[in-house]
């Protein structure tokens, strides 16, 4: 199914994906020859940038084999971790095309799933995210029970602090706007877990429309998320976000690309 279509300017693409990959030697080759022989058949130009966030492992070495035979992957590094919300930060102000996904690596969401996601930019929204929260999501495989109801939790502190009426910010599966993404990112401070609120907030204040879509989604071993560590510093982040004055700029251009 295509879901795209031309690209105003000639050497911009379509679409943009993003992925951060932090020790993903395991499951990064996969997920690229996954999101490759998908993106092949729809017809349109795109790029996908894998953001090495200083990986100790063969992360690059891995995704760098893909990318020697496909010149649409793009493998963006630095030497030092500086965490999850660094590297889509990274990625997405370095991303050209129309429109721009940030997938996690271990496509818990699988790619298919962008349909419904440019379904919903096509009606006129420019920020569609993936979630497990919505009638009509399908939860393949569930997590863990701590972490679902860590996760509600805190949910309903996102829900009265930064971002009322979005069930799930923190799927790992997000499209945006070239014009909403670069506005965005461009302002976000995060570096940890948290980054998502703190995009979704920025997007409100910006002025962009958001929407969630249901996605079909399923837990993946691997993830990177310690509950008992990370929670706490979660939190903390929130009133961070509260408390920050931002200073808003939007982009430097609000070109339409519907």
């Amino acid at each position: 199914m295509s879901i795209g279509g031309s690209s105003e300017l000639d050497e911009s693409p379509h679409l943009s994906i993003v992925i951060p990959a932090y020790n993903e030697e395991a499951r990064i080759g996969a997920t690229l020859s996954r999101m490759l022989s998908y993106l092949d058949a729809q017809g349109f130009r795109y790029e996908i940038l894998v953001v090495d966030d200083g990986s100790a492992d063969r992360t690059r070495e891995v995704a760098a084999a893909t990318a020697a035979e496909h010149e649409n992957v793009r493998i963006l590094r630095y030497e030092e971790n500086r965490g999850k919300g660094h590297a889509v930060r990274y990625g997405m102000l370095q991303a050209r095309g129309d429109f721009v996904l940030f997938s996690d690596a271990d496509l818990a969401t699988p790619i298919e799933e962008i349909e419904p996601l440019f379904a919903a930019l096509r009606e006129g929204f420019d920020i569609a995210i993936g979630s497990r929260d919505m009638p009509g999501s399908q939860l393949v495989r569930r997590q863990s029970l701590i972490r679902e109801m860590g996760g509600k939790l805190f949910n309903r502190c996102v829900q009265l602090l930064a971002v009322p009426g979005i069930r799930d910010t923190q799927c790992g599966f997000k499209l945006f706007t070239r014009a909403a993404a670069h506005s965005i990112f461009r302002n976000c401070q995060i570096d940890n877990f948290s980054f998502d609120v703190e995009a979704l907030y920025l997007g409100r204040q910006l002025g962009y429309s958001i929407i969630e879509v249901p996605v079909r989604w399923q837990h993946m071993e691997g993830s990177k998320v310690r509950f008992f560590r990370d929670a706490w510093r979660m939190l903390k982040t929130l009133w961070r976000i509260r408390a920050t004055d931002y200073r808003l700029q939007k982009a430097d251009y609000e070109r339409s690309i519907r």
